[in-house]
Protein backbone atom coordinates (compact mmCIF):
# COMPACT_ATOMS: atom_id res chain seq x y z
CA UNK A 1 0.00 0.00 0.00
CA UNK A 2 1.51 3.46 -1.32
CA UNK A 3 2.02 5.97 1.27
CA UNK A 4 0.59 8.61 -0.57
CA UNK A 5 -3.15 6.51 -1.50
CA UNK A 6 -6.45 7.72 0.05
CA UNK A 7 -6.46 4.26 1.73
CA UNK A 8 -3.25 4.60 3.43
CA UNK A 9 -4.06 7.64 4.84
CA UNK A 10 -7.58 6.50 6.37
CA UNK A 11 -5.73 3.63 8.04
CA UNK A 12 -2.97 5.95 9.83
CA UNK A 13 -6.10 8.15 10.56
CA UNK A 14 -8.22 4.74 12.40
CA UNK A 15 -5.53 3.36 13.55
CA UNK A 16 -4.19 6.22 15.41
CA UNK A 17 -7.72 6.93 16.66
CA UNK A 18 -8.62 3.59 18.44
CA UNK A 19 -5.50 3.93 19.82
CA UNK A 20 -5.89 7.22 21.79
CA UNK A 21 -9.24 5.59 22.56
CA UNK A 22 -8.25 3.13 23.99
CA UNK A 23 -5.78 4.78 26.05
CA UNK A 24 -8.43 7.15 27.31
CA UNK A 25 -10.66 4.54 28.44
CA UNK A 26 -8.12 2.62 30.01
CA UNK A 27 -6.72 5.20 32.13
CA UNK A 28 -10.44 6.18 32.88
CA UNK A 29 -11.29 2.43 33.95
CA UNK A 30 -8.28 2.52 35.86
CA UNK A 31 -9.38 5.48 37.57
CA UNK A 32 -12.47 4.61 38.05
CA UNK A 33 -11.03 1.17 39.77
CA UNK A 34 -8.69 3.61 42.29
CA UNK A 35 -11.53 5.21 43.24
CA UNK A 36 -13.81 2.63 44.17
CA UNK A 37 -10.60 0.49 45.72
CA UNK A 38 -10.72 4.22 48.03
CA UNK A 39 -14.09 4.20 48.09
CA UNK A 40 -14.61 0.66 49.66
CA UNK A 41 -11.38 0.79 52.26
CA UNK A 42 -12.71 4.21 53.44
CA UNK A 43 -16.16 2.31 53.71
CA UNK A 44 -14.62 -0.71 55.52
CA UNK A 45 -12.69 1.77 58.14
CA UNK A 46 -15.79 3.48 59.16
CA UNK A 47 -17.45 0.13 59.48
CA UNK A 48 -14.89 -1.15 61.72
CA UNK A 49 -14.49 1.87 63.98
CA UNK A 50 -18.96 1.10 64.51
CA UNK A 51 -18.22 -2.54 65.15
CA UNK A 52 -15.14 -1.46 67.78
CA UNK A 53 -17.26 0.71 69.64
CA UNK A 54 -20.11 -1.31 69.66
CA UNK A 55 -17.59 -4.18 70.70
CA UNK A 56 -16.12 -2.24 74.02
CA UNK A 57 -19.82 -1.79 74.89
CA UNK A 58 -21.64 -5.51 74.95
CA UNK A 59 -19.34 -7.39 72.69
CA UNK A 60 -20.73 -9.43 69.66
CA UNK A 61 -23.98 -9.95 70.36
CA UNK A 62 -27.19 -10.98 68.34
CA UNK A 63 -27.98 -7.92 67.82
CA UNK A 64 -25.13 -6.34 66.57
CA UNK A 65 -24.46 -9.47 64.27
CA UNK A 66 -27.77 -8.62 62.83
CA UNK A 67 -26.95 -4.95 62.20
CA UNK A 68 -23.76 -5.73 60.44
CA UNK A 69 -25.30 -8.04 57.79
CA UNK A 70 -27.86 -5.53 57.45
CA UNK A 71 -24.66 -2.92 56.09
CA UNK A 72 -23.53 -5.79 53.97
CA UNK A 73 -21.08 -7.68 56.33
CA UNK A 74 -20.86 -10.62 58.06
CA UNK A 75 -18.92 -11.24 60.99
CA UNK A 76 -16.34 -14.56 61.56
CA UNK A 77 -15.84 -15.59 64.92
CA UNK A 78 -14.71 -19.23 64.16
CA UNK A 79 -10.82 -19.60 64.36
CA UNK A 80 -10.33 -22.29 61.89
CA UNK A 81 -11.84 -19.82 59.20
CA UNK A 82 -10.05 -16.82 60.14
CA UNK A 83 -6.83 -19.15 59.73
CA UNK A 84 -7.36 -19.94 56.58
CA UNK A 85 -8.51 -16.41 55.24
CA UNK A 86 -5.61 -15.12 56.84
CA UNK A 87 -3.58 -17.76 55.33
CA UNK A 88 -4.81 -17.59 51.72
CA UNK A 89 -2.28 -17.19 48.86
CA UNK A 90 -1.77 -13.52 47.60
CA UNK A 91 -3.88 -11.60 50.03
CA UNK A 92 -3.03 -8.53 50.79
CA UNK A 93 -2.62 -7.03 54.21
CA UNK A 94 -2.63 -3.70 55.31
CA UNK A 95 -1.97 -2.84 58.83
CA UNK A 96 -4.47 0.29 59.44
CA UNK A 97 -4.42 1.10 63.57
CA UNK A 98 -2.64 -1.02 66.05
CA UNK A 99 -2.16 -0.26 69.95
CA UNK A 100 -2.05 -2.01 73.13
CA UNK A 101 -5.47 -3.02 73.17
CA UNK A 102 -6.40 -3.75 69.64
CA UNK A 103 -4.62 -3.99 66.08
CA UNK A 104 -6.80 -3.66 62.60
CA UNK A 105 -5.43 -4.53 58.99
CA UNK A 106 -7.11 -3.99 55.63
CA UNK A 107 -6.86 -7.68 54.05
CA UNK A 108 -7.73 -7.57 50.08
CA UNK A 109 -8.25 -10.56 48.05
CA UNK A 110 -9.09 -9.42 44.39
CA UNK A 111 -12.33 -7.98 44.56
CA UNK A 112 -13.11 -8.91 47.86
CA UNK A 113 -12.11 -7.01 50.91
CA UNK A 114 -11.48 -8.13 54.43
CA UNK A 115 -10.57 -6.48 58.13
CA UNK A 116 -8.96 -8.16 60.21
CA UNK A 117 -9.39 -7.06 64.10
CA UNK A 118 -6.97 -8.59 66.65
CA UNK A 119 -7.86 -7.60 70.76
CA UNK A 120 -6.14 -9.22 73.63
CA UNK A 121 -8.96 -11.70 74.03
CA UNK A 122 -10.80 -12.55 70.29
CA UNK A 123 -9.52 -12.60 67.09
CA UNK A 124 -12.40 -10.81 64.75
CA UNK A 125 -12.66 -10.68 60.60
CA UNK A 126 -15.21 -8.41 59.14
CA UNK A 127 -16.01 -9.48 55.93
CA UNK A 128 -17.31 -7.27 53.18
CA UNK A 129 -20.33 -9.33 50.92
CA UNK A 130 -21.54 -6.40 48.93
CA UNK A 131 -20.81 -5.95 45.66
CA UNK A 132 -18.15 -3.84 43.80
CA UNK A 133 -20.02 -0.94 41.63
CA UNK A 134 -20.65 -2.00 38.00
CA UNK A 135 -18.79 1.35 37.04
CA UNK A 136 -16.01 -0.70 35.98
CA UNK A 137 -17.99 -2.94 33.80
CA UNK A 138 -20.26 -0.04 32.29
CA UNK A 139 -16.61 1.44 31.33
CA UNK A 140 -15.71 -1.74 29.55
CA UNK A 141 -19.12 -2.47 28.04
CA UNK A 142 -19.08 1.12 26.64
CA UNK A 143 -15.29 0.77 25.38
CA UNK A 144 -16.41 -2.81 23.69
CA UNK A 145 -19.53 -0.94 22.15
CA UNK A 146 -17.51 2.01 20.72
CA UNK A 147 -14.85 -0.51 19.41
CA UNK A 148 -17.05 -2.37 17.58
CA UNK A 149 -18.91 1.13 16.24
CA UNK A 150 -15.61 2.26 15.11
CA UNK A 151 -14.98 -1.17 13.13
CA UNK A 152 -17.77 -0.88 11.43
CA UNK A 153 -17.45 2.32 10.56
CA UNK A 154 -13.77 1.66 9.10
CA UNK A 155 -14.98 -1.50 7.12
CA UNK A 156 -17.96 0.88 5.92
CA UNK A 157 -15.77 3.32 4.13
CA UNK A 158 -13.32 0.84 3.07
CA UNK A 159 -15.69 -1.05 1.11
CA UNK A 160 -16.98 3.00 -0.11
CA UNK A 161 -13.62 3.05 -1.59
CA UNK A 162 -13.88 -0.13 -3.20
CA UNK A 163 -15.41 1.26 -6.62
CA UNK A 164 -12.70 3.69 -6.51
CA UNK A 165 -9.80 1.08 -6.69
CA UNK A 166 -12.08 -0.54 -9.57
CA UNK A 167 -12.25 2.75 -11.35
CA UNK A 168 -8.44 3.40 -11.38
CA UNK A 169 -7.79 -0.05 -13.01
CA UNK A 170 -10.76 0.41 -15.62
CA UNK A 171 -9.57 3.62 -16.39
CA UNK A 172 -6.49 1.93 -17.50
CA UNK A 173 -7.73 -0.50 -19.42
CA UNK A 174 -9.66 2.77 -20.99
CA UNK A 175 -6.41 4.17 -21.55
CA UNK A 176 -5.67 1.02 -23.81
CA UNK A 177 -8.80 1.15 -25.36
CA UNK A 178 -10.65 -1.42 -24.15
CA UNK A 179 -13.92 -0.66 -23.18
CA UNK A 180 -14.97 -3.98 -22.05
CA UNK A 181 -15.31 -2.95 -18.34
CA UNK A 182 -17.35 -3.44 -15.55
CA UNK A 183 -17.50 -1.24 -12.73
CA UNK A 184 -21.09 -0.82 -11.79
CA UNK A 185 -21.73 -1.22 -8.21
CA UNK A 186 -25.72 -0.72 -6.03
CA UNK A 187 -24.06 1.56 -3.91
CA UNK A 188 -25.39 5.02 -3.93
CA UNK A 189 -22.62 7.40 -2.95
CA UNK A 190 -20.81 9.65 -4.60
CA UNK A 191 -17.55 7.54 -5.83
CA UNK A 192 -20.19 4.94 -6.92
CA UNK A 193 -22.27 6.89 -8.69
CA UNK A 194 -18.79 8.16 -10.61
CA UNK A 195 -17.71 4.07 -10.85
CA UNK A 196 -21.49 3.77 -12.34
CA UNK A 197 -21.22 7.04 -14.92
CA UNK A 198 -17.63 5.94 -16.15
CA UNK A 199 -18.96 2.30 -17.04
CA UNK A 200 -22.07 4.05 -18.68
CA UNK A 201 -19.34 6.13 -21.02
CA UNK A 202 -17.23 3.14 -22.00
CA UNK A 203 -20.34 1.15 -22.78
CA UNK A 204 -21.60 4.25 -24.98
CA UNK A 205 -18.13 4.72 -26.58
CA UNK A 206 -17.43 0.94 -27.13
CA UNK A 207 -20.96 1.36 -28.71
CA UNK A 208 -19.49 3.78 -31.11
CA UNK A 209 -16.41 2.52 -31.84
CA UNK A 210 -18.15 -0.75 -33.03
CA UNK A 211 -20.70 1.78 -35.11
CA UNK A 212 -17.75 3.14 -37.09
CA UNK A 213 -16.82 0.09 -37.53
CA UNK A 214 -19.87 -1.60 -39.14
CA UNK A 215 -19.93 1.72 -40.60
CA UNK A 216 -16.68 1.41 -42.99
CA UNK A 217 -16.99 -2.30 -43.36
CA UNK A 218 -20.62 -1.50 -44.67
CA UNK A 219 -19.45 0.89 -47.13
CA UNK A 220 -16.47 -1.00 -48.63
CA UNK A 221 -19.12 -3.59 -49.08
CA UNK A 222 -21.86 -1.76 -50.46
CA UNK A 223 -20.04 0.37 -52.89
CA UNK A 224 -18.91 -2.39 -54.37
CA UNK A 225 -21.94 -3.03 -56.60
CA UNK A 226 -22.27 0.26 -58.19
CA UNK A 227 -18.74 0.89 -58.52
CA UNK A 228 -18.73 -2.14 -60.53
CA UNK A 229 -21.36 -1.12 -62.65
CA UNK A 230 -20.27 2.24 -63.04
CA UNK A 231 -17.11 1.14 -64.30
CA UNK A 232 -18.48 -1.11 -66.92
CA UNK A 233 -21.17 1.77 -67.96
CA UNK A 234 -18.10 3.75 -68.67
CA UNK A 235 -17.11 1.50 -71.28
CA UNK A 236 -20.41 1.26 -73.17
CA UNK A 237 -21.45 4.17 -76.10
CA UNK A 238 -22.88 6.78 -74.67
CA UNK A 239 -26.19 6.14 -75.67
CA UNK A 240 -30.32 8.04 -73.82
CA UNK A 241 -30.11 4.22 -72.48
CA UNK A 242 -26.58 3.93 -70.69
CA UNK A 243 -27.16 7.91 -69.44
CA UNK A 244 -29.91 6.82 -67.70
CA UNK A 245 -28.22 3.79 -66.23
CA UNK A 246 -25.38 5.64 -65.05
CA UNK A 247 -28.08 8.04 -63.57
CA UNK A 248 -29.27 5.06 -61.20
CA UNK A 249 -25.72 4.23 -60.50
CA UNK A 250 -25.23 7.64 -59.33
CA UNK A 251 -28.41 7.70 -57.12
CA UNK A 252 -28.11 4.63 -55.65
CA UNK A 253 -24.43 5.87 -54.44
CA UNK A 254 -26.37 8.59 -53.07
CA UNK A 255 -29.00 6.14 -51.42
CA UNK A 256 -26.01 4.25 -49.83
CA UNK A 257 -24.26 7.35 -48.18
CA UNK A 258 -27.76 8.31 -46.69
CA UNK A 259 -28.40 4.71 -45.76
CA UNK A 260 -24.85 4.70 -44.15
CA UNK A 261 -25.53 7.89 -42.12
CA UNK A 262 -28.89 6.81 -40.55
CA UNK A 263 -27.36 3.11 -39.93
CA UNK A 264 -24.50 4.70 -38.45
CA UNK A 265 -26.95 7.30 -36.17
CA UNK A 266 -29.12 4.78 -35.08
CA UNK A 267 -26.56 2.05 -34.07
CA UNK A 268 -24.44 5.17 -32.17
CA UNK A 269 -27.23 6.98 -30.28
CA UNK A 270 -30.54 6.70 -29.53
CA UNK A 271 -32.23 8.17 -32.81
CA UNK A 272 -35.74 9.27 -32.35
CA UNK A 273 -37.47 7.45 -35.26
CA UNK A 274 -40.12 9.18 -37.58
CA UNK A 275 -42.99 6.53 -37.32
CA UNK A 276 -46.12 7.00 -39.49
CA UNK A 277 -48.24 4.58 -41.42
CA UNK A 278 -47.08 3.37 -44.64
CA UNK A 279 -47.96 0.61 -47.57
CA UNK A 280 -46.11 -2.60 -47.23
CA UNK A 281 -45.69 -1.94 -50.96
CA UNK A 282 -44.42 0.98 -50.97
CA UNK A 283 -41.38 -0.49 -48.53
CA UNK A 284 -40.88 -3.15 -50.26
CA UNK A 285 -40.44 -1.05 -53.71
CA UNK A 286 -38.09 1.22 -51.65
CA UNK A 287 -36.44 -1.76 -50.31
CA UNK A 288 -35.59 -3.22 -54.16
CA UNK A 289 -34.61 0.20 -55.19
CA UNK A 290 -31.79 0.68 -52.43
CA UNK A 291 -30.51 -3.06 -53.27
CA UNK A 292 -31.39 -2.43 -57.36
CA UNK A 293 -32.08 -6.19 -57.88
CA UNK A 294 -34.00 -7.19 -60.47
CA UNK A 295 -37.83 -6.92 -60.04
CA UNK A 296 -37.96 -10.77 -61.08
CA UNK A 297 -35.84 -11.29 -57.55
CA UNK A 298 -38.41 -10.45 -55.58
CA UNK A 299 -41.77 -11.98 -55.46
CA UNK A 300 -44.26 -10.51 -53.74
CA UNK A 301 -47.43 -12.71 -52.10
CA UNK A 302 -49.10 -10.08 -49.85
CA UNK A 303 -52.14 -8.33 -49.33
CA UNK A 304 -50.62 -4.67 -49.19
CA UNK A 305 -51.09 -3.62 -45.56
CA UNK A 306 -50.32 -0.91 -43.94
CA UNK A 307 -47.83 -0.82 -41.21
CA UNK A 308 -46.51 1.73 -38.79
CA UNK A 309 -42.73 2.41 -38.87
CA UNK A 310 -40.37 4.44 -39.71
CA UNK A 311 -40.06 4.46 -44.29
CA UNK A 312 -36.68 5.09 -44.57
CA UNK A 313 -34.75 3.03 -41.45
CA UNK A 314 -37.41 0.20 -41.82
CA UNK A 315 -36.57 -0.24 -45.85
CA UNK A 316 -32.72 -0.66 -45.16
CA UNK A 317 -34.33 -3.45 -42.59
CA UNK A 318 -36.20 -5.04 -45.19
CA UNK A 319 -33.46 -4.51 -48.28
CA UNK A 320 -30.96 -6.81 -46.17
CA UNK A 321 -32.89 -9.19 -45.44
CA UNK A 322 -33.99 -9.49 -49.01
CA UNK A 323 -30.24 -9.17 -49.89
CA UNK A 324 -29.69 -12.00 -47.99
CA UNK A 325 -32.20 -13.58 -49.07
CA UNK A 326 -31.72 -13.47 -52.90
CA UNK A 327 -27.23 -14.33 -52.04
CA UNK A 328 -28.40 -17.29 -50.43
CA UNK A 329 -30.98 -18.93 -52.03
CA UNK A 330 -30.47 -21.55 -54.79
CA UNK A 331 -32.50 -19.50 -57.10
CA UNK A 332 -31.66 -16.47 -56.55
CA UNK A 333 -34.94 -15.22 -55.18
CA UNK A 334 -36.68 -14.79 -52.24
CA UNK A 335 -40.77 -14.43 -52.08
CA UNK A 336 -42.39 -11.96 -49.26
CA UNK A 337 -45.60 -12.62 -48.11
CA UNK A 338 -48.25 -12.29 -45.43
CA UNK A 339 -48.95 -15.11 -42.72
CA UNK A 340 -51.09 -13.89 -40.33
CA UNK A 341 -49.32 -10.32 -38.83
CA UNK A 342 -46.03 -12.14 -39.68
CA UNK A 343 -44.01 -10.88 -42.56
CA UNK A 344 -41.78 -13.77 -44.01
CA UNK A 345 -39.00 -13.64 -46.38
CA UNK A 346 -38.91 -16.82 -47.83
CA UNK A 347 -36.32 -18.55 -49.83
CA UNK A 348 -34.61 -21.85 -51.06
CA UNK A 349 -31.71 -22.77 -49.27
CA UNK A 350 -29.50 -24.39 -46.54
CA UNK A 351 -30.64 -23.99 -42.82
CA UNK A 352 -28.34 -21.92 -40.99
CA UNK A 353 -25.41 -22.93 -39.15
CA UNK A 354 -25.46 -21.51 -36.20
CA UNK A 355 -28.30 -19.82 -33.61
CA UNK A 356 -30.21 -17.03 -34.73
CA UNK A 357 -28.75 -14.98 -32.33
CA UNK A 358 -25.20 -15.70 -33.39
CA UNK A 359 -25.95 -13.79 -36.79
CA UNK A 360 -26.86 -10.83 -34.29
CA UNK A 361 -23.20 -10.40 -33.61
CA UNK A 362 -21.00 -7.68 -35.72
CA UNK A 363 -18.60 -9.29 -38.88
CA UNK A 364 -20.27 -12.87 -38.03
CA UNK A 365 -20.37 -15.04 -41.09
CA UNK A 366 -21.93 -18.77 -40.91
CA UNK A 367 -20.05 -21.61 -42.78
CA UNK A 368 -22.61 -21.10 -46.31
CA UNK A 369 -20.99 -17.71 -46.49
CA UNK A 370 -18.12 -16.72 -48.92
CA UNK A 371 -15.82 -14.01 -47.75
CA UNK A 372 -16.98 -11.89 -50.92
CA UNK A 373 -20.51 -11.96 -50.71
CA UNK A 374 -20.59 -10.61 -47.05
CA UNK A 375 -18.72 -8.89 -43.93
CA UNK A 376 -21.53 -10.07 -41.55
CA UNK A 377 -23.44 -6.97 -40.94
CA UNK A 378 -26.92 -7.54 -42.97
CA UNK A 379 -28.62 -8.94 -39.61
CA UNK A 380 -26.84 -7.06 -37.01
CA UNK A 381 -28.04 -3.91 -38.53
CA UNK A 382 -32.10 -5.51 -39.33
CA UNK A 383 -31.47 -6.37 -35.81
CA UNK A 384 -30.39 -3.05 -34.39
CA UNK A 385 -33.45 -1.54 -36.42
CA UNK A 386 -36.17 -4.05 -35.42
CA UNK A 387 -34.82 -3.16 -31.55
CA UNK A 388 -35.61 0.17 -32.63
CA UNK A 389 -39.17 -0.15 -33.52
CA UNK A 390 -39.71 -2.68 -30.87
CA UNK A 391 -39.91 -5.88 -33.37
CA UNK A 392 -38.81 -8.99 -32.97
CA UNK A 393 -37.10 -11.55 -35.89
CA UNK A 394 -37.40 -14.81 -35.74
CA UNK A 395 -36.40 -17.86 -38.41
CA UNK A 396 -37.71 -21.50 -39.22
CA UNK A 397 -36.22 -24.00 -41.49
CA UNK A 398 -38.56 -26.38 -42.99
CA UNK A 399 -38.80 -28.52 -46.02
CA UNK A 400 -35.69 -26.99 -47.82
CA UNK A 401 -37.04 -23.10 -46.82
CA UNK A 402 -35.58 -20.64 -45.12
CA UNK A 403 -37.95 -18.38 -42.90
CA UNK A 404 -37.48 -14.93 -41.34
CA UNK A 405 -40.48 -13.71 -39.85
CA UNK A 406 -41.18 -10.47 -38.22
CA UNK A 407 -44.14 -10.43 -36.21
CA UNK A 408 -45.84 -7.13 -36.76
CA UNK A 409 -48.39 -5.03 -34.11
CA UNK A 410 -51.70 -4.96 -35.53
Amino acid sequence: MKKHSILFTINIIFLISLILISASFALHYNFNKQREKHFNHKRDMEISKFFMHQYRNGGVSDELLEYMQSLGFSVVLNLDEIKSILNTKNIKSIEVKSNKLFKIRHLQLKERSYVFIQTPSDKIILTNNSRSSDGGNTILIAYISIFLIFIFLYLSIINKLKPLKILKESVKEFGNENFDLNCLTSNKDEISQLANEFHMAAKKLKKLKESRNVFIRNIMHELKTPIAKGKFLTQLPQTEENVESMQKVFYRLESLINEFASIEELISTKKELEKKWYFLEDIIDNAVDILMCGEDEVIKEFDNIKIYVDFNIFSIALKNLLDNGIKYSKDKKVVVKMDANRLVFENVGQKLSYELKNYFEPFFKGDNSKPAQSFGLGLYIVKHILDAHSLNLKYEHEKGLNRFIIELPF
